[in-house]
């Protein structure tokens, strides 16, 4: 079962995070970035940041402008993209571990179309694309190995949280 957004709460989201004042470390701006490499290890990054940053859900948002802001439109088109013979989505789901329900969203916007990725917090150990797990510091993507003070604030969350959520 799919909980559905509607589109005046997806396009109300795409404003309110384009509002943000940076890129937050829950929230990636991209115009047209498709490689699904670099995807697969966002969705790893904001899952984890998500948890750090107490937040339930990370975006991943193409169409809005990463310097100014601006909400431009974005010619990506996840439904037709392939990873060799996969759909992207498939691809970048089986690649993760564990497997989180990330999601995809079209969303119209007067400037154009905005693609949302809305990616869940990691809950019980860090997020894995491809078998690396990465975080963001700041506005960068970085490998969580580098940063061994932020992997044990990590976990530390993961054992704060309290199992029924």
């Amino acid at each position: 079962f799919m909980a559905t957004r509607s589109i005046e709460y997806l396009q109300s989201l795409v404003r309110e995070l384009a509002k943000l004042p940076d890129e937050t470390e829950w929230v990636e701006f991209k115009c047209n970035n498709k490689q699904p490499q670099v995807i697969g290890e966002y969705i790893s990054a904001l899952s984890n940041s998500a948890a750090l940053c107490e937040r339930p859900k990370a975006y991943l948002v193409w169409g809005v402008d990463d310097a100014t802001h601006r909400i431009v439109g974005t010619e990506f088109q996840y439904r037709k993209m392939k990873k060799g013979n996969e759909e992207l989505e498939a691809w970048l789901s089986r690649m993760l571990s564990p497997r989180i329900n990330f999601r995809f969203f079209e969303v119209p916007m007067d400037e154009g179309t905005v693609v949302l990725m809305e990616i869940p917090c990691a809950e019980k150990q860090p997020v894995q694309f491809a078998g690396g797990e990465y975080i963001r510091i700041g506005t960068n993507k970085k490998n969580l190995k580098e940063y061994p003070d932020k992997e044990r604030e990590l976990w530390r969350t993961f054992d704060s949280t309290p199992y029924e959520l």
